[in-house]
C-alpha cells in the first residue's frame, strides 16, 4: 500500500476487526454488502526463512460485478475470492493477522459511474490490492487511478490484449484474447466452417477478441463473411435486426457471436431469420444460463468458450460453500481463488502486504522461477515460509505469469446448450500465450 493510505487503512482494518467479531454471532462470507470481513485473528506460525513480516494485515479489495451487463459472473469471482481469503484464515492468517477483504460493485461499461466511485470506496479505505474486474472496459476506465495510487490489480477475467504488460502492478489469471479468439477460431474451422460471420459489439473486449479470430481464420485461408473493423455495433443501440439481416446477407457458414446481454436480443433475431443454433458461437462475455430467457430448445447445439478449466466436483461444492448457496455458474471462480491466493503468497514471500512488494514477488510464487509444486494456501505457503521457490498449480489451469504479467498458458473451455439452454462442459483446449 502507499503511505497516504495508511490512516485510512487502519480505520479499515479496525472495522474489518469488529466485524469479526460479528461473524461468530452468524454474520455469513460473501455478502457482497460492500463492507470487509474477516475471520478471528489467530497465530500464523513461525517465520522460518522467508523475510521477517512487516505486522501489518493483508487488505483485499474486490471490484466485481453485482449489476450490469455481466452480474451473472459477479457471484463465482466474489465466491473465489472469499474461498482464497477463508482457507488462509482458517490456517491461521498471515503475518499473525486474518487477511480482510472488502467487496464492491464493479458494474460494467454503460455504467462507469458505479465502477468508478468503487474504486474510490476501495482507495480511500487503503486496500493493498484490488481483484478485479470482470470487464476489461471496465478496467481500463479506472486501472491509471488503482496503479497510480500504488494499488496493486489483478483480474480474474479480463481477456483483452491493450492489457498485456500494461503497468507492473497490474496481473491477471485469466489469458489474453490470443488465446481464446485462437481456440473460438479453431473451433468453428474444426466444425467445417469456412465462411465465418462475426457480430460483435465496439467495446475493447469484443474488438480485441475479433482481431484474433479474423487473423486466424484469414490465416487458415478461410473467409470472414461480417464483422471486420468498422462493422461494430453499438452497445446501447435499441435493436440490432439491421446488424442481423447485415450478417445473414453475406451467407456465413456460422456466426461468432461476441457480446454481453445484447445477446437476449440478437438471438431470436437469427433464429427468427432462420439461422440454424448448431452454428451460433458464443464467448465468455455471453456464454451464460438463458433457461429464463427463451423457449425451451432455441439454443440446443450451440457453442461457447470461457477460459479456464472447469472445477470438478470438490471444488465447485467448496465456491458453492464460499457464496453460501448454489451457484448457477462457475465461470472465473477459479481464477478469481487464484488471484487472492497469488497476492498472499506474493506478500508472505515478500514480507509484507505492500503492494510494490507484492507485485514484484507474483511471478516468482506462480512458478515463473521454478521450484516445487504445490497446491492451495497451507501446502504453498508452507514452503514459502521454509525459503523454497514454488510453482502454484493454479484451480484455473493457467500457467506462471510471463514478462507481461499474463498467464504464459491456459486452458479453454468449450461449452455446448443443452435443450433447456444451458452450457454444458463438454471439452478443453489447451494453449500457451504468444510473447510479443
Amino acid at each position: 500500500m502507499t503511505r497516504r493510505n495508511a490512516l485510512a487503512r487502519t480505520v479499515a482494518l479496525a472495522a474489518a476487526a469488529t466485524l469479526a467479531l460479528a461473524a461468530c454471532s452468524g454474520a455469513s462470507e460473501g455478502n457482497g454488502d460492500g463492507e470487509p470481513t474477516a475471520d478471528q485473528t489467530s497465530d500464523s506460525g513461525d517465520g522460518g526463512d522467508a523475510p521477517a513480516p512487516s505486522g501489518d494485515a493483508l487488505f483485499i479489495g474486490s471490484f466485481l460485478p453485482s449489476t450490469g451487463a455481466l452480474a451473472y459472473l459477479g457471484p463465482p469471482e466474489i465466491a473465489g475470492v472469499d474461498l482464497a481469503v477463508n482457507e488462509i484464515n482458517e490456517a491461521g492468517g498471515l503475518f499473525g493477522q486474518d487477511v480482510a477483504v472488502q467487496h464492491e460493485d464493479s458494474s460494467d461499461t454503460d455504467n462507469p459511474q458505479i465502477g468508478s466511485q468503487s474504486i474510490t470506496t476501495l482507495l480511500n479505505a487503503g486496500v493493498d490490492a484490488i481483484v478485479g474486474a470482470a470487464s476489461s472496459g471496465v478496467t481500463l476506465n479506472v486501472i491509471d487511478d488503482v496503479v497510480n495510487s500504488g494499488t496493486l490489480m489483478i483480474s480474474p477475467a479480463n481477456t483483452a490484449t491493450t492489457l498485456s504488460g500494461y503497468s507492473e502492478l497490474f496481473f491477471r489469471t485469466s489469458p489474453p484474447d490470443t488465446v481464446q479468439g485462437d481456440a473460438l477460431a479453431n473451433l468453428m474451422m474444426a466444425d467445417g466452417h469456412e465462411n465465418i460471420g462475426i457480430l460483435v459489439f465496439n467495446e475493447d473486449y469484443g474488438t480485441s477478441l475479433r482481431d484474433v479470430v479474423v487473423d486466424v481464420v484469414e490465416g487458415a485461408g478461410n473467409t470472414i463473411t461480417y464483422g471486420q473493423q468498422g462493422q461494430e455495433f453499438d452497445t446501447n443501440a435499441p435493436g440490432f435486426s439491421t446488424e442481423v439481416q447485415a450478417i445473414l446477407a453475406t451467407n456465413p457458414d456460422a456466426i461468432a457471436l461476441i457480446a454481453f446481454d445484447q445477446t437476449v436480443s440478437i438471438v431470436p433475431e437469427l433464429i427468427g431469420s432462420g439461422f440454424a443454433a448448431e452454428n451460433i458461437y458464443l464467448v465468455d462475455g455471453n456464454t451464460a444460463d438463458y433457461s429464463e430467457d427463451f423457449d425451451a430448445g432455441v439454443l440446443t447445439g450451440a457453442k461457447g468458450t470461457i477460459p479456464g478449466a472447469f472445477p470438478d466436483a470438490a471444488f465447485q461444492e467448496r465456491l458453492n460453500g464460499a457464496w453460501g448457496s448454489t451457484l448457477t455458474s462457475f465461470a472465473y471462480g477459479p481464477e478469481a481463488y487464484d488471484a487472492t491466493l497469488l497476492v498472499a503468497l506474493a506478500a508472505l514471500k515478500a514480507g509484507s502486504p505492500d503492494a510494490t512488494a507484492i507485485g514484484e514477488n507474483m511471478a516468482a510464487v506462480s512458478g515463473a522461477n521454478g521450484g516445487t509444486e504445490c497446491t492451495g494456501w497451507v501446502e504453498c505457503s508452507d514452503l514459502v515460509t521454509a525459503g523454497e521457490d514454488i510453482i502454484y498449480q493454479a484451480s484455473s489451469g493457467v500457467g506462471p505469469f510471463n514478462a507481461a504479467n499474463d498467464p504464459s498458458s491456459a486452458w479453454i473451455g468449450v461449452y455446448v446448450y443443452d435443450e433447456n439452454n444451458v452450457p454444458v462442459w463438454t471439452d478443453a483446449q489447451f494453449g500457451e500465450v504468444p510473447q510479443g
